[in-house]
């Protein structure tokens, strides 16, 4: 990608989490986006297919970086110097939220925040498999792989609404080590 669609991308990117910090993702029309973005429709259209797609294309961009620490790819900005190579991925996701990183706070608070939550977990199980599943952390276990994956994404899920409800009090290391606590039993079979 050139230097000025991936202008445009963050200009609509930008545009679209200034929305949904106003209204709820249902609310929004892809009108509001172009005009925020002040880019036109065929420009947004050759970015993203639909509003949908844009929302996808946020959370991927969301995790990528996160997804590449965990894969160890250079790209990937954070070091593993808070903990183990294991909790580091989620303190890294938790310290996002923290920081609110491209709204992503309004995105998993919104009342309509279904199509979100399925992308977060859809990337949350991913980086489970390559933190757990793909180094034989979960193959102790009795029970089948991709339900011990679902379970602890679906738990991290809950972990954050939690979190969330209590606005935040618990530093993200707090969180972190709460989220381990949980699901010890089940990596370590």
């Amino acid at each position: 990608m050139d230097r000025r669609q991936k202008k445009t991308r963050d200009a609509i990117f930008q545009a679209f989490t200034a929305l949904l910090a106003e209204k709820h993702y249902n609310q929004i029309s892809v009108q509001e986006i172009i005009d925020r973005a002040n880019v036109g429709r065929t420009t947004f259209y050759a970015h993203f297919e639909t509003k949908d797609y844009l929302l996808k294309d946020l959370c991927e961009e969301l995790f990528g970086h996160i997804v590449d620490a965990a894969m160890g790819l250079p790209h990937g900005h954070y070091h593993y110097s808070c903990g183990s190579e294991t909790d580091s991925v989620f303190l890294h996701l938790l310290r996002h939220l923290q920081k609110n990183d491209s709204n992503i706070l309004e995105l998993l608070s919104s009342q309509n925040n279904e199509i979100f939550l399925r992308y977060f977990k859809s990337n949350l199980k991913e980086l489970i498999m390559r933190q757990y599943a793909d180094k034989g952390m979960l193959s102790t276990s009795k029970l089948p792989e991709d339900y011990l994956v679902n379970h602890i994404s679906s738990s991290f899920v809950e972990t954050v609404n939690w979190w969330l409800s209590q606005k935040m009090q618990q530093t993200p290391e707090e969180i972190t080590e709460y989220f381990l606590a949980v699901i010890e039993p089940i990596v370590n079979g």
